[in-house]
């Protein structure tokens, strides 16, 4: 294991199957499972030092920073590519399962032993995840994942919409997470060979304690391209920004999942949906990710904006600090309260137009997470290339705006 770990001793020696995180609603780069509560990505030396010097009062606001670990490619006679982390284990046998899993929608597993490199002969037992049929059904703790299928023959763009460009209202997977894990896969498999040890982050998985995590992620602020972006990047992500919301409410929906009650579904959106919004669609796009197919989750109205005052409130102290491209998380549970609950018609396959509202009176779990720092600059930064004075005036424009938008939809308006 390379740089800091959050494996002790004993766990180090046990190979890790980075499986795709299928809760990633945006970004380009992959996310991975690492286990049940911790994620990892790429490491860009840009977000470490952020990471590694994040203000105390930005902590609530953020991923818990857990560490690094060393990654490799690994290809098998059959040609699947994965993801593991690992320290120094050299596989000593790997073969193919006689039983199949599930049904017709059924992925091949291997079993592989693991000897770990000190000599001592000890094996380990790992279940490895493979492309090689056409979907798998996460089947774990989380009953809200078995319901994201991931398709993985998942190829282009263009797979989330339809002829007419509009894409589908309902889903029983969010395509989005394996749609970059592939990409990621074949740009590693293109440009590095099997031996090469990549580094990645490990962070905080902060939907792990939600059942249905809806999320919705938003690209924050007026500027996206990062100070060290060539003059053609600059460009097309001044070109994005001026198309969008980012220019006219400083902020744009970038991906969105959101569980549907009345059919067990969820309800999907992606970077390329939130780029043609206008203001007003932004808005009812907003609404929609807090409508549950039966009625709107008033209930998570006022904890939502609460948090989001909380982090205004940090974030104008934050001098020096330019968080381009950054995203902001807003998550809730799709499973509501017994109190806020109004019975469900499991039967409904269309989404209703008008949801009723729901007044609950007791404050549903919310979360708000600022994630991606890849482009985030600050007084002192090991990769600082501007230094720049008071606050992140386009962020603090985006959260302004997306208050005032909840706060109209509290009051009815």
């Amino acid at each position: 294991m390379v740089g800091q770990s959050p494996l002790d001793p004993s766990e180090s020696r046990t190979a890790v199957l980075l499986e795709p995180f299928v809760h990633q609603v945006g970004g380009h780069m992959s996310m991975m499972k690492y286990d049940e509560h911790t994620i990892c990505k790429p490491l860009v030396s840009q977000e470490l030092s952020f990471y590694e010097s994040l203000p105390l009062a930005m902590r609530q606001f953020t991923p818990q920073y857990k560490g690094i670990v060393s990654v490799h490619l690994k290809k098998d006679s059959l040609g699947n590519l994965t993801l593991i982390a690992s320290p120094s284990l050299q596989m000593e046998s790997c073969g193919r399962l006689d039983n199949a899993i599930g049904d017709s929608s059924v992925t091949i597993w291997h079993k592989c032993k693991w000897a770990a490199s000190t000599g001592t002969g000890s094996e380990h037992t790992l279940v490895k995840w493979s492309h090689t049929q056409l979907t798998k059904t996460f089947k774990d703790s989380c009953p809200g994942k078995m319901l994201l299928r991931t398709d993985l023959q998942y190829r282009t763009d263009s797979l989330l919409e339809d002829a007419n460009r509009n894409q589908p209202e309902r889903n029983s997977y969010n395509p989005w997470g394996l749609h970059c894990h592939r990409q990621h896969l074949n740009r590693m498999s293109s440009k590095h060979n099997e031996n090469k040890l990549h580094q990645f982050l490990l962070l905080e998985n902060v939907v792990s304690k939600y059942n249905y995590p809806c999320i919705l992620d938003l690209k924050m602020g007026t500027r996206q391209h990062g100070d060290d972006a060539s003059e053609e990047k600059k460009a097309r992500h001044i070109k994005k920004c001026e198309q969008s919301t980012s220019a006219s409410l400083g902020v744009r929906i970038c991906g969105m999942q959101v569980y549907q009650a009345d059919t067990g579904h969820f309800l999907c959106k992606d970077k390329y949906y939130g780029r043609k919004l206008s203001p007003e669609g932004f808005r009812q796009t907003l609404r929609q990710f807090l409508c549950n197919g039966n009625h709107l989750r008033t209930d998570l109205l006022e904890p939502i904006i609460l948090r989001l005052k909380a982090l205004l409130s940090v974030i104008r102290k934050q001098s020096s600090y330019r968080f381009y491209s950054s995203s902001l998380l807003i998550i809730y549970d799709g499973q509501e309260h017994k109190e806020n609950t109004a019975p469900l018609d499991n039967h409904l396959h269309f989404q209703k137009t008008n949801c009723t509202t729901s007044h609950g009176t007791n404050h549903s779990r919310v979360d708000v997470r600022m994630i991606d720092f890849a482009h985030t600059t600050f007084k002192g930064s090991k990769c600082n290339h501007t230094t720049y004075d008071g606050p992140d005036h386009g962020y603090i424009f985006g959260l302004e705006n997306l208050i005032k938008i909840l706060q109209n939809i509290s009051e009815g308006k």
